[in-house]
């Protein structure tokens, strides 16, 4: 029971719905909306890329001066449904960002332009790829694989 209203907290009514479909077998999409398979009914943690946040296992309050000068560090771009996200990427010079393949077909990060920085090879299903940015402009790159897959990172001083 929840201590102020007198009925099951929020948790309570999820972990109870959850354990429910589990039980009774059927399937629902995780929190991000890709996957067909069951969500873990288990601890929740969070994912590349992502910050615990109140309510999470484990989770304390955000440092805002911590969020703010790890932005300026590194960055990330999802390759997920054969698209990079975000498609422009603005970042400062300094800044290593890491691509990662959410897909299940292999995808590549590589420089629109002949003598570009970005060579990776073929990244298989989860795997990454990292890149530090040091001179400001702006990087067209694509996947040679799916050469309609295209973004940019736009690079700052």
């Amino acid at each position: 029971m929840h201590p102020n209203f007198g009925h099951p907290g929020p948790r309570s009514l999820v972990a109870a719905g959850l354990a429910a479909m589990t039980a009774a077998g059927l399937g629902f999409l995780s929190a991000c909306g890709q996957s067909p398979h069951a969500a873990s009914v288990g601890a929740v943690t969070a994912g590349p890329g992502q910050h615990q946040v109140a309510g999470m296992p484990g989770a304390s309050a955000p440092d805002p001066a911590a969020s703010t000068a790890a932005s300026t560090v590194a960055s990330t771009v999802a390759i997920r449904n054969f698209t990079f996200t975000p498609a422009v990427l603005k970042i400062k010079a300094g800044t290593t960002v890491t691509w990662t393949n959410q897909d299940t077909d292999p995808h590549t990060v590589t420089s629109a332009t002949a003598g570009g920085p970005l060579h990776s090879p073929a990244l298989a299903a989860h795997a990454t790829y990292s890149h530090r940015f040091t001179d400001p402009g702006t990087y067209a790159y694509l996947c040679t694989i799916h050469p309609f897959m295209t973004a940019t990172v736009e690079v700052t001083r």
